[in-house]
């Protein structure tokens, strides 16, 4: 068992990555031990990732607030806290909060052979986001 004490920074999601206020939490990272990855995401209201994709897919788990998500080419879909999203390996995506309301979720990925868990693409447009 490894048992690793809270003392983490909250960190602010790259403006490469994000379009809005996002804040980070780090749970883990990928190591020697275990290829998964995740962390606790916060969305302001109207903030989102940019288009990207997983090696290995993405499951966001939904803890608070009101939250949309899209992959490329689909509808955008409403996500509320206990919603579980799985992404398919390769799928381009995005996701963060609806305009008015704030989301958090917890962020779950596997890194591949080479130690990647994301490849970041463009931001969003506000046309696709607000379809």
């Amino acid at each position: 068992m490894k048992f690793t004490k809270s003392g983490g920074q909250t960190a602010a999601g790259p403006e490469d990555w994000f379009t809005g206020p996002v804040s980070i939490d780090g749970i883990r990272n990928p190591d020697d031990q275990s290829a998964v990855g995740a962390a606790h995401v916060r969305f302001s209201p109207g903030a989102r990732t940019a288009w990207h994709h997983h090696p290995k897919g993405q499951t966001l788990y939904v803890t608070d607030g009101v939250g949309y998500v899209a992959r490329r080419g689909g509808a955008v879909q409403e996500i509320r806290p206990g919603d579980v999203v799985y992404i398919e390996p390769g799928e381009e995506h995005w996701h963060g909060a609806t305009p008015d309301r704030f989301m958090a979720h917890v962020a779950i990925h596997e890194a591949d052979a080479d130690g990647q868990v994301v490849t970041w693409l463009e931001h969003v447009s506000d046309e696709d986001y607000a379809s």
